[in-house]
């Protein structure tokens, strides 16, 4: 890590030079401090001068200044550091999607393992409670939440799947063997838009994926939804709501971040890469290809009523290094309801 001459942090009495993040973890752990006192106060020294490194290195990124965004982060100390120094010097560009393996490595470790437990069990409950004969799953990536969810006794038995990566629609599809399966290989702006008078689904449901649309995207594709969807369900983040690039929200994506890629060891590059760097630098970046349009629980269920859903509930589901995920469930057009098996 690169740092400014003459620069230094107070520990109390004491003003530091700012070290290079190896060379300054390394007198840590040799004690060349002293006591155990003072190796403490260091140690606490040294992670609040990790976290202004990694902010300023956020904040050059949503002025536009990559250079002084890579220079920042140079020498990486931490996972985070060391992953968008990374980044940041391949040049990568294009969708997160052009690595469906980064995603798949990403959804299938860390955290998400106990994530997707809570998603599969919330799921469950809700077709035992709604009993339904056709499904509707957009963005169902590779079938990951959908599959251990219709295991339960009252799983429709017709899934419709709507999912943009191609890659991952195969996969979803092979999960599914033994079901009546409709995939679309299709993004789901269009395929909501172009429903039929007479298409109905007992239970629309969304996990993870709604956020991927602009907002004002969302409120059509959720309008056009509507008549057509007995139960809307759909799982997300309850995400703070910060002013873009503010001080707060730097903080909040510097520690959701670097507690994120710690959940990772050997899948750790490929996940960082291939996934979560480019949607990080997305977030912030002028001109970036977003991945992401993420709100509060609240903003969510205001958004889903705005587009005529009623009977709104929203339930906390599991907590995660990002922010903790819920369910909202919502009733749509009364015309949109099938026979019951």
């Amino acid at each position: 890590m690169h740092t400014t001459p003459g620069r230094s942090c107070m520990l109390g009495n004491t003003a530091t030079e700012l070290l290079p993040h190896d060379e300054a973890a390394g007198r840590v752990v040799r004690g060349a401090f002293g006591d155990l006192e003072n190796a403490i106060e260091q140690a606490v020294w040294l992670a609040r001068a990790v976290t202004t490194y990694i902010d300023e290195a956020l904040k050059a990124l949503a002025a536009g200044d990559i250079d002084r965004a890579r220079e920042a982060v140079r020498g990486g100390g931490t996972p985070l550091t060391a992953a968008l120094a990374e980044h940041l010097d391949d040049a990568r560009s294009g969708s997160v999607y052009d690595q469906p393996a980064a995603f798949e490595a990403f959804i299938n470790g860390g955290g998400n393992v106990g994530l997707y437990q809570a998603v599969t069990e919330a799921l469950g409950n809700l077709y035992a409670r709604v009993r339904p004969s056709s499904l509707l799953d957009i963005g169902c990536g590779d079938g990951r939440a959908l599959r251990p969810a219709l295991t339960v006794e009252q799983a429709p038995a017709s899934v419709t799947l709507v999912e943009p990566s191609e890659t991952l629609l195969d996969s979803a599809v092979r999960a599914l063997d033994g079901f009546q399966v409709d995939a679309r290989h299709s993004r789901v702006e269009p395929f909501a838009a172009a429903l039929p008078d007479d298409a109905v689904f007992d239970v629309a449901q969304s996990t993870f994926a709604l956020h991927t649309l602009p907002h004002e995207v969302r409120d059509e594709v959720l309008a056009d939804l509507v008549g057509h969807v007995g139960v809307l369900a759909v799982v997300e983040f309850d995400v703070p709501d910060l002013p873009h690039a503010s001080p707060e929200h730097r903080r909040f994506l510097a520690e959701a971040y670097e507690r994120g890629l710690t959940e990772y060891d050997a899948d750790r590059t490929l996940v960082a890469q291939g996934f979560l760097m480019p949607v990080l630098t997305g977030q912030l970046v002028p001109g970036a290809t977003r991945a992401t349009w993420e709100q509060p629980a609240s903003r969510w269920a205001e958004q889903v009523t705005r587009a005529g859903f009623t009977g709104v509930e929203v339930t906390r589901l599991h907590d995660y290094w990002w922010s903790p995920a819920f369910l909202l469930t919502a009733s749509g057009s009364p015309t949109a309801t099938t026979p019951r098996r």
